[in-house]
C-alpha cells in the first residue's frame, strides 16, 4: 500500500484568513476545487470548502466582498503526514466523514492535501468503506 506522499496532491492552492469570501471562491472556480487551506504564512490554520462559503457565508448573511475567510473557515482540521500509509488515511477520512485531509510536517507547515479522489484514483486499495462513511448523515445532520 503507498503512503500519502505518493498519491497526495502537492501543488496545493490556499487563502489566508483574511481574504475575502469572494476570493476564495474564485480562488475554488479556477482551480476546480471544493476546498482550499487557510494557512498563515506555511502554516496550516484552517480549511474552507466551498459549502462553508455557501452555507454558512451566503446564506448566513455575509457579504462575499466585505467578510473574510476567518469568519466561515473550520478551525479544528484534521491532518494527516506524507508518511502515513493510505489504506490508514482512507479509514480516518471514513470516520471523520470528511473527502480531502490537509497534509502537514511535523512543524504544521502544509506540504499537500489527499481527497477521496486521489485515493481513489492513485491507489489500489479498494474505497467503498471509506465513502460508505463519508456519506452516511453525520449525528449532528440527524439531531
Amino acid at each position: 500500500m503507498p503512503n500519502v506522499s505518493e498519491i497526495m496532491t502537492s501543488d496545493v492552492q490556499v487563502v489566508t484568513p483574511d481574504d475575502t469570501l469572494r476570493a476564495a471562491a474564485q480562488l475554488m472556480q479556477d482551480w476546480d476545487v471544493g476546498a482550499l487551506p487557510v494557512c498563515d504564512g506555511d502554516t496550516l490554520i484552517g480549511i474552507i470548502t466551498d459549502r462553508d462559503i455557501a452555507v454558512r457565508g451566503v446564506a448566513g448573511g455575509l457579504d462575499p466582498d466585505k467578510d473574510h475567510v476567518s469568519d466561515v473557515m473550520s478551525k479544528d482540521v484534521e491532518v494527516c503526514a506524507a508518511d502515513d500509509d493510505a489504506q490508514a488515511v482512507m479509514r480516518q477520512m471514513g470516520e471523520l466523514q470528511v473527502r480531502r485531509l490537509p497534509v502537514v510536517g511535523s512543524d504544521g507547515r502544509l506540504t499537500g492535501i489527499v481527497s477521496l479522489a486521489d485515493l481513489a484514483t492513485r491507489q489500489s486499495g479498494h474505497i467503498d468503506q471509506a465513502v460508505r462513511e463519508i456519506s452516511e448523515p453525520s449525528a449532528v445532520a440527524n439531531s
